[in-house]
């Protein structure tokens, strides 16, 4: 089967947004869903995060967590400041529930259910009212490495949730010979070339590498905040090859590097970010040309703040897999390029020096 991309117009989308960044997580079932689940909440410190599910018996949610629960039974909320939402009916609506709550949230996370094509569940956030206020974040998909018959990719949902998938998670890899799990490798990059997949044992990911809450908004990456939160308020000209994930852009930055071998925030298995800054503007054409010929596929995420010599504009800038968005609002101070790149076995110098090439002199 060809792979094929959908190509969204957003090149209207000028209204103010406020942001709020969305995560959907789709996968058949038994790939893993739940267990990744409860593995963000437990371990985003200091996020308030709202999970849409269908039912919450999914997400195992133990009666010890749930502070209370809405009176209309599609809403309960947990102990760790998380709240959890019930689609019952509408995923609009179970958003506005979100959206309309006192309390500020800083992230969602959309359960697809098993069967389910996740590009529906996308466009809704693209293309309803709630682009006004949500910005899709990434599409993660989980592949049950132990259970994944190549019968499924008969399937029209199996094949859409690896074709519009940002980032594949292949699953349960403990139980399966690396021979095998190269094979599946192989057959995924057959529906999708060029696929981001890392391997992971019990949904057990660093939560840099999918979620970007705390990627840019932190001193653990820059000893600068002046920009914290910006990108809540942001003006969306997504050049949003949300489900073309063939042209992709990515990031960059410059100058006083921190690089943090990631503490705790990353595994050891190679991962490491890359802090770029520069005071200096960039190239749009020489960075345009970084995103379409250069980035490597083992860049993850990134996240930054983009100053170019051919606008005005201040730029947000999301990478998610092979997705990438450019939000444009105002300068609220000096403008300047601060840039998080995340990846795998990553080469410092030549990513900095490509950055560098981006930078006007």
């Amino acid at each position: 089967m060809q792979s094929t991309t959908t190509q969204l117009d957003t090149s209207n989308m000028d209204m103010p947004k406020y942001g709020l960044p969305v995560t959907i997580i789709t996968g058949f079932l038994g790939s893993g869903k739940t267990t990744l689940l409860n593995h963000i909440l437990q371990n985003q410190q200091g996020v308030k995060t709202a999970v849409l599910v269908n039912e919450f018996g999914e997400i195992g949610i133990d009666n010890e967590l749930i502070v209370s629960t809405d009176g209309d039974d599609t809403m309960v909320e947990l102990s760790n400041g998380c709240v959890c939402c019930t689609i019952n009916e509408d995923l609009v609506n179970a958003v506005y529930k979100i959206l309309e709550r006192p309390d500020k949230i800083d992230y969602m996370v959309v359960e697809t259910t098993g069967v389910a094509d996740p590009l529906p569940v996308a466009l809704t956030f693209l293309g309803t009212e709630l682009r006004d206020m949500t910005r899709l974040d990434s599409i993660i998909t989980l592949v049950d490495a132990a259970n994944y018959s190549l019968d499924l990719f008969n399937s029209q949902a199996a094949y859409s949730q690896i074709a519009y998938g940002d980032i594949i998670l292949l699953n349960k890899t403990d139980l399966v010979e690396e021979a095998n799990l190269d094979l599946l490798e192989v057959k995924i990059r057959d529906v999708k070339k060029d696929a981001r997949i890392m391997r992971t044992s019990q949904s057990q990911i660093a939560l840099p590498l999918i979620l970007s809450v705390g990627l840019f908004e932190s001193d653990k990456y820059f000893e600068i905040k002046e920009e914290a939160h910006s990108h809540d308020h942001d003006h969306d000209h997504d050049h949003e090859n949300h489900h073309s994930h063939d042209h992709e852009h990515h990031h960059h930055d410059h100058d006083h590097d921190h690089d943090h071998h990631h503490s705790n925030h990353l595994e050891n298995d190679g991962f490491t970010s890359i802090s770029f800054q520069s005071d200096k503007p960039l190239s749009l054409k020489k960075f345009q040309d970084f995103l379409d010929n250069k980035l490597p596929a083992n860049i993850f995420r990134a996240k930054g703040i983009l100053w170019f010599q051919e606008s005005p504009l201040r730029h947000i800038f999301h990478l998610s897999g092979k997705r990438f968005t450019i939000n444009d609002d105002e300068w609220k101070g000096t403008p300047k390029n601060q840039l998080v790149l995340i990846g795998q076995n990553l080469d410092h110098d030549e990513l900095r020096s490509q950055l560098e090439d981006c930078v006007i002199a």
